[in-house]
Formats: C-alpha cells, sequence, structure tokens
C-alpha cells in the first residue's frame, strides 16, 4: 500500500490570555491509498484541530503549529508549504467536509456556483463547463432533480441534502485525500446511515482515502479499516477497527464504547456516562491524561506518562494496566470479547 499522508509528532498550539493551550500533543499517524482511518474521541480532544493542521488552516494567532511537527503529503511536507502551494492543494488534493453544512456553505450563493468554483481554480474549467460538471456531481452525491437544484439556495435544501452538497464540493475534483469532520452531526440516523453509504460508494468509484473524524464509535463500526482513539490531544491507542471493537485495552476505549447504544438497550436503561471532566491543557498533567477519570488509576498514572505497548503489528496503547507488574484488569462485560454473564 501507497502512504499518502504521514504525520510525524504534531503539536498545536493556541495562544490566549490565560497561556498557551496545547492543543494536540505529538501526534502520530499515517493513511493510504485507498483506506478509511478514524479519529476518534469527545469534544475536545484535538480530532478537529489535527484535520484542520493537516489543511493548514491553523493561523498565528492564535494558532501555532510547533516546530518539529512534520506532515508529509507524498512526501513533501506541509508544514513548509507556502500559502500558494496550499491553494493548489486544499480542496485538489486534500478536501474537507466541515461539521455543520449550513455555516459552511455561503447562504447568498447557489449552490451549482459554489460547486463550480473549485473546478475552475484546480480544474482550469470554464463557467459553462463547471456548471455542468457541478450538475453531474449533485447526481452523482443523490440529489434528485440536479438540473433544477443546481440552481438553489442552500436554504431550499434540508439538512441531509445540504451534507450532500458539501460531499460534493468536497469530491468536486477528485481529491486523494477527504477528510470529514463529523459529518453526521445534527442529522437523524436514517439520514446518518444515508450520508455513511454515501461517502463509502464514493470512496469506491474514486479511490480517495478518507479520515473520518467523529466522537461516535458507532458510527464507523463499519466504515473504517483503522480507528485511533484520541485524548487530550493525543492518541491512546490505535490499531484496526476489529481489534478496537474486540480487543480494545485502554479504559478510555471502554468507556468510548460503552456509551455506545446496543441492540439489547431497553427503552429506559441508562447509558453509561464517563465522569469528570479532560484536563486542562494550558498545564497539561505530567502522568497519564485520563488518570483523574478513571477507575482503575495507580499512583504511578498520575506521576508518568505510559510509555506505548505494542498489543499486535497494527495495535498500540498507552496505558500503564499493560505493565507486567500492574494488577489485572478485565474488559468490562459486553465490550469486545468479554462474556455478558
Amino acid at each position: 500500500m501507497t502512504k499518502l499522508l504521514e504525520i510525524n509528532n504534531l503539536r498545536v498550539s493556541f495562544h490566549t490570555y490565560a497561556g498557551e493551550v496545547q492543543a494536540v500533543r505529538g501526534v502520530s499517524f499515517d493513511l493510504e491509498k485507498g483506506e478509511t482511518l478514524a479519529i476518534v474521541g469527545e469534544s475536545g480532544c484535538g480530532k478537529s484541530v489535527t484535520s484542520k493542521s493537516i489543511m493548514k488552516l491553523i493561523k498565528m494567532p492564535p494558532g501555532e503549529i510547533k516546530e518539529g511537527s512534520e506532515m508529509l503529503f507524498e512526501g513533501k511536507d506541509i508544514v513548509k508549504m507556502s500559502d500558494k502551494e496550499m491553494r493548489s492543494i486544499r480542496g485538489g488534493e486534500i478536501s474537507m467536509i466541515f461539521q455543520d453544512p449550513m455555516t459552511s456553505l455561503n447562504p447568498t450563493m447557489k449552490v451549482g456556483k459554489q460547486i463550480a468554483e473549485s473546478l475552475i481554480i484546480h480544474r482550469g474549467m470554464n463557467k459553462e463547463e463547471a456548471l455542468k460538471e457541478a450538475t453531474e456531481i449533485l447526481k452523482l452525491v443523490g440529489i434528485p432533480n440536479p438540473e433544477q437544484r443546481v440552481n438553489q439556495y442552500p436554504h431550499e435544501f434540508s439538512g441531509g441534502m445540504r451534507q450532500r452538497v458539501m460531499i460534493a464540493i468536497a469530491l468536486a475534483c477528485d481529491p486523494k485525500i477527504l477528510i470529514a469532520d463529523e459529518p453526521t452531526t445534527a442529522l437523524d440516523v436514517t439520514i446518518q446511515s444515508q450520508i455513511m453509504d454515501l461517502m463509502i460508494d464514493l470512496q469506491k468509484k474514486l479511490g480517495t482515502a478518507i479520515i473520518l473524524i467523529t466522537h461516535d464509535l458507532g458510527v464507523v463500526a463499519s466504515v473504517a479499516q483503522k480507528i485511533q482513539v484520541m485524548y487530550a490531544g493525543q492518541i491512546i491507542e490505535r490499531g484496526t477497527t476489529d481489534e478496537i471493537f474486540y480487543n480494545p485495552k485502554h479504559p478510555y476505549t471502554w468507556a468510548l464504547l460503552q456509551s455506545v447504544p446496543r441492540l439489547e438497550t431497553k427503552n429506559k436503561d441508562t447509558l453509561y456516562s464517563l465522569s469528570g471532566t479532560p484536563p486542562d491543557l494550558i498545564k497539561p498533567p505530567v502522568g497519564c491524561p485520563f488518570a483523574s477519570r478513571c477507575e482503575y488509576c495507580m499512583k504511578i498514572c498520575r506521576e508518568q506518562m505510559p510509555e506505548v505497548t505494542k498489543i499486535s503489528e497494527t495495535q498500540q496503547v498507552s496505558c500503564w494496566l499493560q505493565h507486567p507488574m500492574a494488577p489485572k484488569v478485565d474488559t468490562p462485560k459486553g465490550i469486545g470479547g468479554a462474556r455478558n454473564e
């Protein structure tokens, strides 16, 4: 497999009146051609900042991609690219679907023109050619009556249809990488499923690699090949989808899995809720960032960051519970291979 993207020791900070917020702290991963990588974690863990850094949308001030960070796209370091170089890549080679389609789309511009913009810039089409292609792209993403819809404004579309328009804009120039930042937020479950199915169908047709940013592990179960669990600006566990769902090792991953509703969940059952709050990233903890919320926390967890433990060729976890001298803790019931009785 060909590595399209390699992220090495990405560190991103925001300079505020209260101090330097270390939003992303040493994140590393790679993305191969045609695969789907999911980055999961609760709000504020650094997922969106990571994705915007890849697009080089973090601007100083207040944001800063710290020295020593490396983001290689086809061997070229995005961090060192000029604004002109990034303009040729952003939207053409790497595209992004943002969280809220209503605020991402221009309410004063027809959707056809918004799709046509990138075709004119990146593929050198004239206005007439671009609008014709925009109609075909709307048809591709499953919008009925595209010839009529291309001349309508965003407010004339439903939430699910606006999200399809966002996908159409992102895929207009056949990008090599598509970053989808919470693409199903605020959509009902049926529409969520349709949007995810659409993205996977288009991926198969176009061969696009996808980075899926989400807080919901349920969304990625049948979509991603690899999952990375992010907490307090760091990747704390990574593995294949099967490994994360059936053999998770980090207590935070267990908590995320426990919070997903299951088929056997009854109408008035209380869903699992993780207590506590994430750490202050102006003064990050010296030990494990999850220690203050972890029911298995040991003294060393608060004093020292855990080393990365290799579970398999594809799975790694940062947790002191994997140390040979740590007490044996069983995976909670109902998660992965753990028994329910």
